[in-house]
């Protein structure tokens, strides 16, 4: 059931009659903009293109690549006949001050300056808090952001178990957990590269494990609600240089992390009860983490990886509140 929040943003929709809210979020590899209108909403994305072999792309091609997306992305969305009411985008990876990636300033640049021409609001965001704002909407829980909950990032750049708490219109987020040294996103493309396949290598590795049926995994040893990946990557590659196959790789490598996670997430009930748990970021979408975690809440596949979805949902509460 909807808060008494959420059906008041509702009863705002009905004066504001056809009006959106626009925002942008242009992430390491993905050019997003999405409007929303408080039920509707559509999407449009690129990705940034990476040579095949390669790990990713430096932050000034990444910023190049989002500038010259960005006007093809907005032509998608059909917007000339519509009302914009606000604009936002992600400016950051994360809400502290130090956080800081130069791929945000496309979108960040672009919002405001659209903003100042047709003179309405803008509203930044961090690129987490989209996350965690689409992950919720799609799930069919959008009264969470309205509550206390703890939430897992898990993505290319960042594995963190978050707690989350209301603050406005929109949350904080206080990482209490997560990986003290790779990003389970990171060790997944490194050993998808390793197989000889396209980077970014989430949604290829979790289609080329369910091609094994194995039940080998590696432990990974945990201290409180934080645990290490860099012991597990030398592992796989001792694995796979003595003859394990791609797809016995692959379970493995997915295998091992869902059930790490599955347990980081045991252990942060017994401290913080029985809180609900919402996985976002790309990698939430690899079939076997959703398998393990069967107690989560989970979004589509879709709107687990970079889009702009969330942030126009956290733009459209700041805009009508």
């Amino acid at each position: 059931m909807l808060t008494a929040f959420w059906e008041a943003l509702f009863e705002v929709k009905k004066v504001l009659g056809e009006s959106l809210c626009l925002a942008f979020d242009t992430s390491n590899y993905t050019t997003s903009a999405a409007v929303f209108d408080g039920s509707e909403f559509a999407v449009s994305s690129k990705r940034l293109p990476v040579e095949k072999g390669k790990l990713g792309l430096r932050q000034n091609d990444a910023l190049f690549h989002h500038i010259k997306n960005l006007p093809d992305v907005l032509s998608k969305l059909e917007l000339k006949e519509q009302r914009l009411y606000a604009i936002g985008a992600s400016a950051a990876p994360r809400e502290a001050k130090d956080s800081y990636m130069p791929c945000f300033l496309a979108g960040h640049s672009f919002g405001l300056s659209m903003s100042s021409v047709i003179n309405i609001p803008y509203y930044s965001f961090s690129h987490q808090q989209g996350h965690i704002a689409a992950a919720a909407w799609n799930s069919g829980y959008p009264e969470l952001m309205d509550t206390e909950f703890l939430a897992w990032h898990i993505s290319g750049g960042t594995t963190e178990l978050l707690r989350v708490e209301p603050s406005g219109t929109a949350f904080r987020c206080a990482a209490v957990g997560g990986t003290s040294d790779l990003a389970a996103g990171q060790l997944i493309d490194r050993i998808g590269l390793m197989l000889g396949l396209q980077f970014p290598c989430g949604s290829h590795l979790d289609m080329l494990s369910l091609e094994s049926q194995s039940d080998a995994y590696f432990t990974i040893r945990a201290e409180g609600l934080f645990f290490s990946l860099s012991g597990m990557e030398n592992k796989i590659s001792f694995l796979y240089k003595n003859g394990m196959s791609p797809p016995d790789i692959a379970r493995y490598t997915l295998l091992s992390i869902s059930r790490a996670v599955s347990s980081i997430t045991a252990n942060a009930k017994k401290l913080y009860g029985e809180l609900p748990i919402l996985f976002s970021g790309g990698v939430s979408s690899a079939s076997l983490l959703r398998t393990e975690n069967p107690d989560g809440i989970f979004c589509s596949p879709d709107f687990s990886t970079d889009n702009a979805l969330g942030t126009a949902i956290l733009t459209f509460r700041e805009a009508v509140y």
